[in-house]
């Protein structure tokens, strides 16, 4: 399938609607980086999250060992500041979706360098700054399994 990428998210609500839409649908999803909250075993069950252990979590210290961990996968880096929109790649299984902390994004270095696979989800205003990061993984993933065909007729559920 794909995987989710957060690069040092800082909200551990909007990183609870994320497990809970990777765990929805079989997705692994990545913490990379120092988190802005914690995940610890007491933390979860506190904030009542059943759903947690079906959460295939996995953490990396940086975006290095990310791209070590999942070798040849194509990146694709979202932020409101790219040209390109989501639903103009072709989505392919492996992919690796990443995106950044809720205040600062991802590294502008990091963007820079990979300009041709950094992508925008589109705002018909300029009110905001951008969505809130759990809708905006929600929108990428759910645009990237309808290309792959994940939901056609007779395609097991992961």
């Amino acid at each position: 399938m794909i995987h989710i990428a957060l690069f040092k998210p800082e909200i551990h609500p909007n990183t609870g609607n994320i497990a809970r839409l990777a765990a929805a649908n079989g997705l692994p999803l990545h913490l990379v980086g120092r988190l802005g909250f914690r995940i610890d075993d007491r933390s979860v069950k506190r904030a009542g999250l059943d759903y947690w252990p079906h959460v295939d979590l996995r953490r990396e210290k940086d975006l290095e060992e990310l791209r070590c961990v999942l070798g040849p996968a194509r990146f694709l880096y979202f932020s409101s500041k790219a040209e390109r929109a989501y639903t103009d790649v072709d989505y392919q299984p492996g992919d690796c979706l990443v995106f950044g902390s809720e205040s600062r994004g991802l590294p502008p270095e990091l963007l820079a360098e990979n300009r041709e696979h950094t992508l925008r989800i589109p705002m018909l205003t300029a009110n905001v700054r951008c969505l809130n990061l759990s809708s905006s993984v929600a929108i990428a993933v759910y645009e990237a399994l309808r290309q792959i065909g994940a939901f056609s007729p007779g395609h097991e559920t992961p």
